[in-house]
């Protein structure tokens, strides 16, 4: 389940400690004002993390530590140009320029340094996601969060010295040679590189970029040097309109990005509307804009903008007829989708999994279970030797079942879940399937098994609840069926015409009456819901 909370409650080292101690994995996402970092975590360790619209600071640690020069470094940014999928680290080894085994060294202290610096985050707000894993080219490693603890207390307590003297990182400083010479102090290596650069024009963020060092060891260096009396505040930083504009873009794009990927849907939305506004014609954030409508079941919203995107010069891609065509089946308007899928596939998406995993849901959706089975097939090697999604082993196993292959069905569904284990959906696809095999008993372990992974889904309230209902375990069938109605209000008359009897099993008949007379509202023609409110009126 999603964990979401203030960091004025709980504070990061805490929140780390929870997901150390619950061997979580997912990603952690963490907001402090326009900042955006995340950490990612396998089994209770870290794996990843790294802070949005923040240089990636890898080519200045592995130049500052002599593992490579700065000719070097330059070598592979202007190689990174031309393979822009890739990481500037893969591309290093791949130049022949770094051992794997150093750049790996090198990327943990850089995530290392990614968490200290998150620490000294105490506003905004944090969310857990979990199952969430980073992209494929990201080099992972294995750090336990508590060994990070002590060092990070002891920066978030400098940190907050700091910020007295550095309020922020749009401050210009200059320094005063004649002090600077008359004290004759011996200064540190980084306050001696940070003197070379204070000059009255560069700001903080500037300091920090040419650098090459972190934030913390600019902010420790020119703090020590305000404190001296060494260099004094002068103003801050006017950067041109034109840089104005193109740096904000760029920040709100990649904010969007990272938003949407760790699910705080909104605050995607207010980001790529504020790319828009900058630039109008933006073509990716009114096509991540159309991804988000898609997430939040915002089906005609999601139509009209990704049409929009379709029609847009440089619009008319795989991915935007695939979203296009899901929006249009979602929206009920099956032919239009079909149209949009063609055209997904006529761009290149006959070799695309998850486009051909789409063809198979609108084909399941239309009726075509057997097509539906023939083309979620062929899509499952497409995905490589990468397990398919959830939504493939759904899919998958419906279509099979449907084609009357229940037992291949519960097959896929346990592999899903082999490698899918918390998607709860699963759960209760797999419990509803072994009930019509009459497996019932392995049928109410399976759905209590997803309910424990989310509560928050009704249909498998519903599903233990039927299940306890056909083995006679009335007062626990009562408590499940209460539960998810409470989440679905509309989740079906049998839901209601089932809590009926029970009521009236337990002769509470007023109670029976009200849950039939709900029923009935959602199916009028339903003859047993009218039957047993006949016989109680006149009974009575």
């Amino acid at each position: 389940m999603a964990i979401k909370g203030s960091l004025r409650e709980a504070s990061l080292p805490d929140v780390l400690q929870l997901l150390t101690l619950g061997k979580k994995s997912g990603c952690l996402s963490v907001t402090h004002r326009s900042n955006f970092g995340y950490i990612y975590f396998d089994k209770g360790r870290i794996s990843y993390a790294s802070i949005v619209n923040r240089r990636d600071r890898l080519g200045d640690l592995l130049v500052k530590t002599g593992a490579i020069s700065q000719s070097q470094l330059d070598q592979a940014i202007d190689q990174q140009g031309r393979e822009r999928d890739k990481k500037l680290g893969e591309i290093m080894v791949g130049m022949g320029l770094l051992a794997r085994e150093g750049l790996v060294a090198h990327i943990r202290t850089q995530i290392e340094e990614a968490v200290y610096f998150l620490f000294t985050w105490t506003q905004g707000t944090f969310s857990f996601e979990p199952d969430v894993t980073p992209e494929q080219q990201d080099v992972l490693v294995s750090i336990n969060p508590e060994s990070l603890l002590l060092e990070g207390a002891r920066r978030v307590d400098e940190w907050s010295l700091i910020e007295k003297k550095i309020p922020s990182f749009d401050l210009v400083f200059d320094v005063d040679r004649h002090k600077l010479r008359e004290a004759a102090v011996k200064l540190t290596d980084e306050q001696n590189q940070l003197l070379l650069l204070v000059d009255g024009r560069r700001d903080v963020a500037t300091l920090i970029e040419e650098s090459g060092m972190v934030e913390f060891e600019v902010g420790k260096a020119l703090y020590g040097l305000i404190t001296a009396g060494f260099t004094q505040r002068v103003g801050k930083s006017r950067p041109t309109t034109d840089a104005v504009s193109e740096a904000r873009v760029e920040e709100h794009r990649n904010l969007g990005i990272a938003f949407y990927k760790t699910g705080m849907l909104d605050e995607a939305v207010r980001e790529f509307r504020r790319v828009i506004d900058l630039r109008e014609g933006d073509v990716p954030a009114r096509f991540y804009t159309g991804l988000v409508h898609l997430r939040q079941h915002h089906w005609s919203e999601a139509v009209r903008v990704l049409q929009e995107v379709a029609a847009a010069p440089g619009g008319a891609r795989v991915a935007v007829f695939h979203n296009l065509a899901y929006a249009l089946e979602r929206s009920g308007r099956a032919h239009e989708a079909g149209l949009a899928l063609d055209e997904a596939l006529k761009r290149g998406g006959a070799t695309d999994a998850m486009v051909q995993t789409t063809a198979g849901v609108v084909a399941l959706r239309a009726g075509d279970a057997q097509g539906a089975d023939a083309t979620l097939a062929s899509a499952r090697p497409l995905w490589g030797r990468r397990p398919p999604p959830p939504a493939w082993f759904h899919y998958a196993a419906l279509a099979a079942a449907l084609s009357g292959d229940l037992q291949r069905g519960i097959a896929l569904l346990t592999e899903g879940i082999g490698v899918h284990a918390h998607a709860a959906v699963l759960f209760s696809n797999l419990a509803a399937m072994l009930e019509r095999k009459g497996q019932v008993d392995d049928a109410i372990k399976v759905a209590e098994r997803g309910v424990m992974e989310d509560a928050g889904l009704p249909q498998l309230h519903k599903n233990v609840g039927d299940l306890q209902y056909r083995t006679a375990q009335y007062d626990e069938a009562l408590e499940s069926f209460q539960r998810a109605v409470k989440l679905a209000p509309d989740l079906g008359a049998d839901v209601y015409l089932k809590l009926g009897n029970i009521r009236f099993r337990r002769q509470e008949t007023a109670e029976a009456v009200k849950f039939w007379e709900r029923s009935l509202e959602l199916d009028p023609g339903n003859a047993i819901v009218r039957a047993n409110l006949d016989a109680v009126r006149r009974g009575a």
